[in-house]
């Protein structure tokens, strides 16, 4: 089964970390992302610029409307993710209980499936 952790932090606290600070929680994602891969459930994952320099795209009427940032107002941001491989949602959500960022960010877990899955 293939699951998603996707890392939702507060928007602004990157630029509110020490140089030091944020080198330590990069340092800290670099060595969770290979225990995964050492354990053979790493997939993918990657981090995220701010939303601050996103886009939103949609189609209405045929027409493409360009949208600044992201479609929703929130307090958080996407800030990075995950593509795990497990057998189980209980190791899905072990493992993120593993990812550092569960101590500044909060991590929604979501298997993946098809657009038609109900």
């Amino acid at each position: 089964m293939a699951y998603a952790l996707l890392i939702h932090e507060d928007r602004g606290r990157r630029r509110q970390r020490s140089a030091a600070q944020a080198d330590a929680e990069y340092e800290a994602m670099r060595r969770y992302g290979e225990s995964l891969a050492a354990r053979g459930v790493h997939r993918a994952s990657d981090a995220l610029k701010p939303d601050a320099e996103a886009v939103t795209l949609r189609l209405r009427d045929g027409q493409p409307q360009l949208l600044d940032g992201p479609f929703a107002e929130t307090k958080e941001m996407l800030g990075g993710f995950f593509v795990l491989e497990v057998a189980s949602r209980a190791e899905a959500i072990a493992l993120a209980g593993e990812c550092p960022a569960a101590a500044w960010a909060s991590i929604e877990i979501r298997e993946i499936g098809t657009c038609i899955d109900a």
